[in-house]
């Protein structure tokens, strides 16, 4: 057999440890410990390796990098280097703006829009106020300060005077459109959403409470509460024993030359028409919900009489309480019912008009309007108001135990119709 090579490397001389290393074997200092006297016996040890020494370090070294790199690289990972950096305070600018600042800006965004209107009537004249809602000269106010009127005088905010006509009142509500021409400059109220109301929010009137000389007079309140019904008697110039229905009351002060003119959210936006005040309590004041104002507002700009549809009965808003009284099965929904003076129920849908066409009845309760729920959010009055007459809707009824569907084409309200 042949013999395989061997290699084996030749012993080299190492150097010393480090200068004044004495070959003698003994310990040299070192930088972390004081000088020690030599041990007994100590020369007869062998001293570690240098060479060895260092490669422990070097290898040491390595691994404390590779460990930390590692680390790094799963810290870096999960995110840790990118959170921000703690500190002592953290400053928070907060804007906080102050009642009075909300009404001087709403204020000087629609004050511009409101007019004094003076209508010139058999017994005198009456002053009332009105809310400019188109540039052609749109203006919307009450009707019972234009309805009966001769003349009508519109004068501006900027001290302009115009001749107004009567476009046509709502058969609905306390409502009308009055027409200028010739005004050039103006400037249309901001429309807000009286369906987005809240009970105590910010509430502020606008409007000439004693006439003329007191025009573009600011009061302010809260929204008291919402969805009132009131009979107006024939001290506002309304025949007697007018029936208005989910008016938002008030506690900003309204007078009767306040009639007609807007209440305004906090950001300038109108939310009703001021309409009339309770008189038996101070404080108290109505307004007919924007909402209720725009189809009329519509039908004047598009040129068409002014109309409300019809669809006659008479109805009871249903809520928990009245359910109880009456043990009904339901406690939301329009209950069709009404009662002579001996509280006896009596018939309540019109003979002929369109609830009678399509079959319901008094004692149905009406659910649903084209699939919207009639609840004490979404009253019926308030959701026929969207459609205009001769509309087909789909009406859902609750009837001895069964929900029933019916349509109904629905009619134009008649004068003074409840």
């Amino acid at each position: 057999m042949t013999e395989a090579n061997h290699y084996e490397p030749v012993p080299e001389q190492r150097p010393p440890w480090q200068a004044g290393f004495q070959p003698d074997g003994s310990t040299p200092e070192r930088w972390f410990e004081p000088p020690q006297a030599p041990t007994p016996g100590a020369e007869d040890r062998p001293g570690p390796s240098r060479r060895l020494i260092a490669a422990l370090l070097a290898t040491s070294l390595i691994g404390a990098a590779l460990g930390g790199g590692a680390t790094f690289m799963a810290l870096r990972e999960t995110g840790a280097f990118n959170a921000p950096a703690a500190t002592a305070a953290v400053a928070i600018d907060v804007s906080v703006q102050s009642e009075s600042s909300a009404i001087i800006q709403a204020v000087a965004k629609v004050g511009p829009s409101v007019v004094t209107i003076v209508a010139q009537q058999a017994t005198g004249e009456i002053a009332g106020s009105g809310i400019v809602y188109d540039a052609a000269g749109w203006i919307l106010t009450n009707k019972h300060v234009v309805a009966s009127a001769t003349g009508i005088d519109v004068l501006l905010k900027d001290g302009r005077n115009f001749t107004g006509s009567l476009y046509g009142v709502d058969t609905l509500t306390d409502l009308a459109i009055v027409k200028i021409n010739g005004a050039t400059g103006l400037s249309p109220a901001s429309m807000g959403t009286s369906s987005e109301l809240q009970v105590g929010q910010l509430a502020i009137a606008i409007g000439s409470p004693l006439g003329v000389g007191y025009s573009n007079s600011v009061t302010s309140g809260i929204v008291s509460a919402l969805g009132r019904d009131i009979t107006v008697t024939s001290d506002t110039g309304l025949a007697g024993g007018t029936q208005l229905n989910g008016l938002i009351q008030t506690d900003a002060a309204i007078s009767a030359g306040n009639s007609g003119g807007p209440l305004v959210d906090d950001s300038g936006r109108v939310i009703g028409v001021t309409t009339t005040v309770a008189d038996t309590a101070q404080g108290i004041g109505f307004a007919i919900p924007i909402d209720i104002a725009k189809p009329i507002m519509q039908q004047a700009l598009a040129g068409t009489q002014l109309s409300r549809p019809f669809i006659g009965i008479s109805y009871v808003a249903l809520d928990p309480g009245v359910a109880a009284k009456y043990d009904l099965p339901l406690n939301h929904g329009a209950w069709v019912h009404k009662e002579d003076s001996d509280g006896n129920s009596v018939e309540a849908v019109v003979s002929g008009g369109p609830a009678d066409q399509a079959g319901i009845r008094t004692g149905d309760i009406i659910t649903a309007i084209e699939g919207q729920t009639v609840d004490a959010t979404h009253p019926l009055e308030e959701m026929l108001v969207q459609y205009a007459p001769g509309r087909a809707v789909s009406i859902e009824l609750y009837r001895g135990g069964q929900y029933l569907t019916v349509r109904v084409t629905l009619g134009t309200r008649p004068e003074a119709t409840s």
